[in-house]
């Protein structure tokens, strides 16, 4: 269906640009004959979008049984043990990055045998569990999103002075591509060597979570800042660019977080016409306080009410009737603000995750590492679907 996806808007790109080139002509028939066919395309574009949505929900929701999930585990962890690499399908690794799932089930230990390694490290950022992902499975070469950028306008003229005379062209709508190609993505974690001596399925239950939070530390890492590269294979929010070179999000300076910043970001983010009520913030802990500590004119009452959420690392930010959701995310600089709707960036997987044990990086501390493997990629796919601001050079406040 995806492949289908790309095809249409390929499509209807190519009835498009025909229509403009008739309407130059002046050849009115054949000018709506393709502006008819580009409609019924777009139809048909929306009903594939909301059939691939509801495939995927489909896939995020189900589960296999409780059976099947200790049988697969006990199998998984039989080969880790015997050194075999173990792949989970992109479509396992979609459902965990995006719900951040963990196995569970009722699984039988040894006496005295504890799976678990205590002081793993902090939460991480909620942002994975906010924006879309994708299986893009087969398609190494890349996956087009196409946007609008504009749509088209009307003239105004004059009914009597335009009686019989050719109308100015209305002005064309035009369009935007998001590229989003695969980047090989590697995750390293560690676990104690001992682990070995319980279960199977615990064992594999072990090295699976570590695995996975090593995936969605990284991947997180990568939403914000791409892949770090001058001319990027995988883009973040902060270098979104679409297929002709021309920046995806609205960017802007502020001078230092005040009373006014909020409203600053607020008001950029979306059309004329809207107002921002799926967006989010995210921003550094440093940033986050920032702003709580600011004060009213009788320097006691606080001017924002931030209010902690979840595992803490999401919140809300209260500006008087204005509800502000946050996410700390520790991938940005201090100083760096996003603000935007989550679902504008999709994290396409273009394959398995592979996980494979090894015994001879880590042998002298007795701790085996966990090798991963995967292809992801990214890119925002909405026009100034974010507002990336940024504190200006010179200011330290």
């Amino acid at each position: 269906m995806k492949r289908k996806l790309i095809a249409l808007a390929a499509d209807r790109k190519a009835a498009l640009d025909a229509a403009e080139e008739a309407l130059n002509a002046g050849n009115q028939e054949e000018y709506k004959s393709q502006m008819e066919k580009a409609a019924n395309i777009l139809t048909e574009i929306n009903q594939v979008k909301d059939l691939i949505a509801a495939q995927e929900l489909q896939v995020l929701t189900s589960q296999p049984s409780a059976a099947e999930t200790r049988d697969m585990m006990s199998e998984r962890g039989n080969d880790l043990l015997n050194r075999r690499s173990v792949k989970l399908s992109s479509t396992e690794v979609m459902r965990e990055l995006r719900n951040a799932v963990t196995i569970t089930g009722a699984l039988v230990q040894p006496t005295g045998a504890d799976s678990q390694i205590h002081g793993e490290g902090a939460p991480i950022t909620s942002i994975l569990d906010m924006v879309q992902v994708q299986d893009l499975s087969g398609l190494g070469g890349g996956y087009e999103v196409p946007y609008l950028i504009s749509e088209f306008d009307a003239t105004l003229g004059n009914l009597t002075t335009n009686s019989g005379q050719a109308r100015t062209n209305s002005a064309d709508p035009t369009f935007g591509i998001s590229v989003i190609k695969p980047v090989e993505l590697t995750t390293t974690s560690y676990v104690d060597r001992n682990l070995a001596k319980i279960t199977p399925a615990n064992y594999y239950e072990r090295v699976h979570q570590m695995a996975i939070r090593a995936l969605r530390r990284k991947a997180a890492a990568l939403i914000v800042n791409g892949d770090g590269n001058n001319t990027p294979a995988m883009y973040g929010i902060k270098n979104a660019t679409n297929k002709a070179g021309s920046t995806i999000i609205k960017t802007g300076t502020y001078a230092a977080i005040d009373v006014n910043t909020l409203d600053e970001l607020y008001f950029a983010y979306g059309a004329n016409t809207e107002m921002a009520g799926s967006a989010v913030l995210q921003l550094t802990k440093a940033d986050l306080k920032a702003i709580g500590q600011l004060r009213g004119t009788n320097e006691k009452r606080r001017l924002f009410e931030i209010t902690p959420q979840g595992n803490g690392n999401t919140g809300m930010i209260s500006d008087g009737g204005v509800q502000i959701p946050y996410v700390l995310e520790p991938d940005l600089s201090a100083g760096e603000l996003l603000y935007g709707n989550p679902m504008h960036y999709l994290l396409g997987l273009f394959g398995d995750y592979e996980i494979r044990i090894d015994e001879s990086v880590k042998a002298i501390e007795r701790m085996h590492t966990i090798l991963g493997d995967a292809a992801i990629g990214g890119n925002v796919v909405e026009h100034q679907g974010f507002v990336y601001y940024s504190k200006a050079s010179g200011n330290p406040g």
